[in-house]
């Protein structure tokens, strides 16, 4: 199938299905963000326990923190957001559409690569990374006219001058609107974790190297959000921070490039859809970075990024607040700036990533068929309990199975329609199981477990559920494979 259509066909998909649903739909919509349904939430629980248990759970060196949304000003100072954290924005006179500049230029890159001419694809991109940090927007207008690079919609490269944009979002704190009381809501989670590194040392008294993990909402104005949940303006991220002593960067780089593979491997992610993608273009706190890519619908694109950070943020925050951020290392008898190895996941890309790995069509003895593939450990419904008819001694049978289960796994118990729509119904959001009370069940305990990929089915008496889907639906197994 073309890649244009399923990928547009996963969308719809995902909202008639409980999935997604786009914020304020019936206020006409709000661009670029978007609401979790009901299995859609399901989902992306079911990813963030996986991720923080196997980041606090099998690690005895990380603990795990929860930051506020709002920090003081002086925070994104230090970092480098409010002077920094910008994208540059181009206007199209004709079409009256504002693009991201270096969107366009490494669009167009792409397509000269595609086209064979890799040369001048990837010396456009070199010149791009050469204008981007300066201050001047100039030398980007002029590499839109000199590339030909024409909007989208007009076809034509009638451009405005490039201007910054910067990307962080501002509220006002207190009951006065001065400008003295606007703060930021953070455009990112790991600064929360670095002012807190000196709390969360002293109060676990961990000795280094040692680990800060936390998830949480980040928000960023961008100017171009698209490509569905893949980027949006109010987002989460899971991220872990790991200190160590300077000079055992690179050690400690490659570890955690290695485990975080390895992370998704467990995930059920084979290798042909997953990349490793080194930075040819450092940030300026980044000593080594690396991003890992999922060959999405459209196109390869990060969902995890791994950064040796050295002691930039550390330093930085040190130097505006005026606070010693130093560790007193016993074993080299010294004391000095933590560098810092960085993991972060974009939990809703994480998300976009299983739907799209999950969403399967099969055409066989000429019926076609949709169904979501996840892995049993992460789906929203592990199992669905059917009377097979609406009779009275099947419904109650039905209902007791659902009440015994329910308080250790997430259940569907679904009596209306036929059994076979039923069985369709729960393909549909991916349910592995079917566990059908039929007449024969009255009699002889056992029930009829019906398998999504496959269709098949066997008996199991009653008492064996607990421990079969306690074998197949938890998340106990997806870490075991990690420990």
């Amino acid at each position: 199938m073309e890649t244009t259509t399923k990928w547009q066909q996963l969308i719809a998909y995902s909202k008639a299905h409980g999935f997604l649903f786009n914020s304020s739909e019936i206020y006409g919509g709000l661009q670029a963000v978007y609401d979790y349904g009901p299995y859609g939430v399901l989902l992306k629980q079911k990813l963030k326990d996986f991720w923080w248990r196997s980041m606090t759970q099998l690690h005895h060196n990380i603990v795990g923190l929860d930051a506020a949304i709002l920090m003081a000003p002086a925070v994104w100072e230090a970092s480098g957001h409010v002077a920094g954290f910008h994208d540059w924005k181009v206007d199209h006179r004709v079409s009256k559409k504002r693009y991201r500049v270096d969107v366009l230029i490494e669009t167009h890159a792409a397509t000269l690569i595609e086209q064979g001419n890799a040369k001048a694809g990837e010396a456009l991109l070199a010149e791009m990374h050469d204008l981007l940090n300066k201050a001047d927007g100039s030398g980007l207008t002029k590499l839109l006219k000199k590339a030909d690079i024409v909007c989208p919609i007009a076809k034509t490269s009638d451009w405005t001058a490039t201007k910054q944009f910067n990307l962080m979002l501002t509220t006002k704190l207190g009951a006065v609107e001065k400008e003295t009381n606007q703060v930021y809501l953070r455009p990112e989670t790991a600064q929360g974790i670095y002012v807190n590194f000196l709390n969360v040392q002293k109060s676990t008294r961990l000795p280094l190297p040692f680990g800060i993990a936390q998830i949480g909402k980040a928000f960023r104005n961008e100017i171009v959000a698209r490509q569905f949940i893949f980027r949006m303006r109010e987002f989460e991220q899971m991220e872990m921070q790991f200190f160590i002593p300077p000079g055992d960067d690179k050690q400690w780089f490659t570890h955690w490039t290695a485990k975080r593979q390895q992370w998704y491997k467990v995930l059920g992610i084979p290798d042909k859809d997953m990349a490793v993608h080194p930075h040819t273009q450092l940030a300026h706190y980044a000593s080594e970075a690396v991003d890992l890519t999922y060959a999405f619908p459209f196109g390869s694109k990060e969902v995890e990024g791994i950064h040796a950070r050295m002691d930039f943020d550390l330093k930085n925050h040190a130097t505006l607040s005026k606070k010693k951020l130093t560790y007193f290392d016993p074993q080299r008898n010294q004391s000095y700036i933590p560098h810092v190895i960085e993991t972060s996941v974009g939990c809703d890309r994480l998300v976009l990533l299983m739907l799209c790995h999950a969403f399967t069509q099969t055409a066989a003895e000429g019926i076609n068929r949709t169904y979501l593939k996840f892995p049993p450990a992460l789906a929203p419904i592990s199992a669905a309990i059917l009377p097979l008819v609406k009779k009275p001694p099947l419904v109650q049978q039905a209902q007791a199975i659902f009440k015994a289960l329910s308080p250790s796994f997430s259940l569907a118990y679904d009596e209306g329609g036929s059994i076979g729509k039923r069985y369709t119904r729960q393909d549909l959001i991916g349910t592995p199981y079917c566990i059908t009370v039929d007449n024969d069940t009255l009699a002889d305990g056992q029930v009829t477990i019906r398998f999504r990929d496959t269709k098949a089915q066997e008996r199991l008496p009653i008492a064996d559920l607990p421990r079969y889907l306690q074998q197949r639906c938890t998340l106990d197994n997806l870490l075991a494979q990690l420990a």
